[in-house]
């Protein structure tokens, strides 16, 4: 969770105070929160005012809501977890400015297949995909303003459906909670009429305007616990690690050069962090508090100021707002509290420097394109790119090609349910890999040989236990052990025996693209591969450029027979042009037997049958 002010009502951070569990050490902090929420919605329901009512629950509830993180954040358990070397993007190109233009001119829009005559969703698909808080690092903004039809009619945007607009109208879709810049086209329903949506107005382009504020210049650091307390310096950007401490760093960063005005008035968020562990592999985050005290303070003032108010007036909005402005002057500096999935043994910093700001302004007139995922077109649609975009996650992820027996047992992790005692599970999971994605679908499970056992006097594995066969279930595929503890005879403390694991074997070639075996074409940036000798259950692709990077993936298009008959060739088509190919194939599936002995935990509320 990212948390930053204002962000929540008090009824979002009520119900957030009253969810999760704490451990008792941190139950006497637990309690003073419901003691402050409690006081909250007191001094909430004195207030009669709407307007000042409103602003009083946001903050209020925005600082409650950030103690609450802090503690859940604190209290985690530290549980090593990898994810994206996100940093990498920043690294690819020569200048901030140089990842503008690629975002901006790698952008395109697809029509989605819809299962209605009367929608045509609209869907952007930007060249980056991010896992960075905040997704595209740069403070950007895009405005959809019109959609052109078919007929030439062109259709303003509106924020939002009307049910009683009787034409064509342009809104943001209703999944725009996941992808908010996708778009729907709806036409006028009229009851008890069957239109075609073939007969209706297609969408033709999509117009719009993007505007994006790139940073003058990227800084990078590399910290260490050796780093605590020492200021690093380049130019007006002074870099400070406060602290860093097992899952969790504290850096603040300081920029003696005012921010120009076209970056003055937006959100920016200059610091973006990561961890590596001793591994060298990059720590997924788990969060990260961006409010230092003197900052939640100042808030505070201010909460306690509103709460001294009968009305909300002008007068006293302007105060708060010049109130702001003076600590904005005053408080230039910036801080971050970042907590990682993973011991932490070293820091990435990217510092934006906004100092000498640029800004970009576009105005977008994208035609929309049709690619579907499966088609039974015959032609292959061209899809040319003006932009070169690399896959920062391919060589990483492709280590898991090479992935032995012992490497996949060890990755294994057990977890327990012991919520429902007639349903109690086991579960054997392990992180997913390219190894999972070229298993295929014929699987063989081979034995899994189960027994559960007593415990004896000395707390060690005691007796086996006599179980009728309905008594558990073993679902070998997905690694779940599912028994019933009603129709054991005695209370089980451990459980013995294996789960198949698989593991496949792959062969990888490098292919010249002047020399292309049969089954595979190049035609601009598509590859074309014959399904009958290289079929998708089997095979993958990657392509690199001249550069030797790995070149990422834009979508890919199965072509079927007729009537969705068997897949005749599939289409990938890739940001950059191919100058070598990989290929990986299955060769053979191996399985492998996962041996356990599992300390049972106890289930409360289950009796053994009599």
């Amino acid at each position: 969770m990212d948390v930053r002010l204002p962000l929540a009502s008090l009824g979002l951070c009520l119900a957030l105070l009253s969810s999760g569990g704490c451990s008792p050490s941190d139950e006497k902090k637990e309690a003073n929160l419901k003691d402050e929420a409690t006081q909250l919605e007191k001094a909430l329901a004195a207030i009669q005012d709407p307007k000042l009512k409103d602003a009083f629950a946001d903050l209020g509830g925005s600082l409650l809501l950030l103690e609450r993180a802090q503690l859940k954040l604190a209290s985690k358990p530290v549980e090593t977890e990898y994810g994206d070397d996100n940093l990498a993007l920043l690294k690819r190109r020569p200048t901030p400015q140089a990842l503008v233009d690629t975002y901006i001119n790698g952008l395109f829009v697809l029509r989605k297949r819809s299962n209605s005559d009367y929608l045509t969703d609209l869907q952007p698909i930007f060249p980056f995909t991010f896992s960075i808080p905040g997704q595209f690092p740069f403070p950007h903004g895009l405005e959809w303003q019109s959609v052109t039809l078919s007929n030439k009619k062109v259709v303003a945007f509106q924020p939002e459906w009307s049910e009683t607009d009787p034409g064509i109208q342009l809104s943001p879709s209703s999944s725009n909670i996941t992808n908010p810049d996708d778009l729907t086209v709806a036409y006028p329903f009229i009851e008890g009429l069957e239109i075609d949506n073939k007969s209706q107005p297609q969408p033709v382009s999509l117009q719009g305007q993007l505007e994006v504020i790139a940073p003058g210049r990227i800084l990078g650091f590399e910290l260490t616990r050796a780093d605590i307390g020492k200021p690093r310096k380049d130019g007006n950007i002074s870099l400070t690690l406060l602290a860093l401490d097992k899952n969790v760093a504290e850096i603040a960063m300081d920029n003696d050069a005012a921010l120009p005005e076209q970056a003055s008035d937006v959100s920016i968020n200059p610091l973006l962090v990561q961890a590596r562990d001793s591994s060298g592999q990059v720590l997924s985050r788990s969060g990260s508090i961006n409010e230092d005290a003197e900052q939640v303070a100042f808030y505070r003032r201010q909460l306690a100021e509103m709460q001294k108010q009968t009305t909300w007036s002008e007068a006293f909005e302007k105060q708060l707002e010049e109130e702001q402005r003076a600590f904005d002057r005053q408080h230039t500096r910036h801080y971050a509290k970042v907590y990682f999935n993973g011991m932490a043994d070293k820091l990435e910093v990217a510092v934006l420097d906004f100092s000498q700001a640029q800004v970009t302004r576009k105005e977008l007139d994208l035609p929309v394109l049709r690619f579907e995922r499966n088609t039974t077109d015959k032609a292959i649609q061209p899809l040319p790119m003006p932009v070169v975009v690399y896959d920062d996650q391919a060589a990483n992820y492709l280590k898991g090609a090479q992935i032995d027996e012992e490497s996949l047992k060890k990755s294994v992790t057990i977890s327990q349910s012991v919520e429902d005692a007639s349903a109690v599970r086991i579960e054997f999971n392990h992180p997913r890999t390219f190894n999972d994605e070229l298993l295929g679908s014929q699987f063989s499970t081979g034995d899994t040989p189960l027994t559960f056992f007593t415990q004896n006097d000395q707390g060690q594995r005691g007796e086996p236990i006599e179980l009728p066969d309905e008594a558990f279930e073993i679902d070998a595929m997905r690694g779940v052990i599912t028994y019933d503890l009603n129709l054991f005879p005695e209370t089980p403390a451990y459980a013995v025996g294996s789960v198949p694991l698989f593991l496949a074997s792959i062969e990888k070639q490098t292919v010249d693209p002047q020399r292309l075996p049969k089954g595979l074409e190049l035609k601009g940036n598509a590859l074309i591969v014959d399904q009958k000798l290289f079929p998708s259950d089997a095979w993958r692709f990657y392509a690199k450029d001249a550069s030797g990077q790995y070149l990422k993936e834009i979508l890919a298009v199965t072509h079927s027979a007729p009537n969705y008959g068997p897949a005749l060739y599939d289409v990938h088509y890739f940001y950059g042009q191919p100058s070598q190919l990989e290929t990986y194939n299955r060769s053979e599936l191996n399985t492998v037997e996962y041996g356990f002995e599992v300390k049972l935990d106890k289930v409360e509320s289950a009796a053994p049958a009599p």
